[in-house]
């Protein structure tokens, strides 16, 4: 009798944050997320965004506790990265010339850092050429 595997279903990043409504709103106007939920015995302290299929959460800590400007770094799986690009450039979101670019190990992409330095990248695949 084979052991049945545990399935997974999503992941929700917990990420530090210095200020739980900047991350909010940095997330929210300039990034497209929207408010998922507060916890209500911490509102200023635990917080979660969504956007489609994706939730991220933030937690407060002191700056002392912070880790290193990117040393987080996420990626997210997009359907068209030119369109967010455009789309985030439209919002003021891009303040150094970036680009979206084709990467040789097989995926187009930009990236971007939030305002506590985690990084951040859009791709998606690129057709493979058998």
């Amino acid at each position: 009798m084979s052991k049945q595997l545990a399935h997974f279903k999503e992941v929700h990043p917990i990420l530090p944050v210095l200020d739980i409504e900047a991350a909010i709103q940095f997330y929210t106007e300039r990034l497209g997320f929207r408010l998922a939920f507060r916890d209500p015995s911490g509102p200023d302290n635990y917080v979660g965004v969504r956007r489609d299929g994706v939730e991220l959460h933030f937690q407060y800590q002191r700056e002392v506790d912070m880790p290193p400007r990117g040393s987080i770094m996420i990626r997210f799986l997009v359907d068209d990265p030119d369109a967010l690009f455009a789309e985030y450039q439209s919002s003021g979101e891009f303040d150094k010339p970036t680009s979206v670019e084709d990467k040789p190990w097989g995926t187009r992409e930009f990236a971007l850092m939030d305002p506590n330095g985690h990084g951040l990248t859009f791709y998606r695949d690129l057709p493979r050429s058998e």
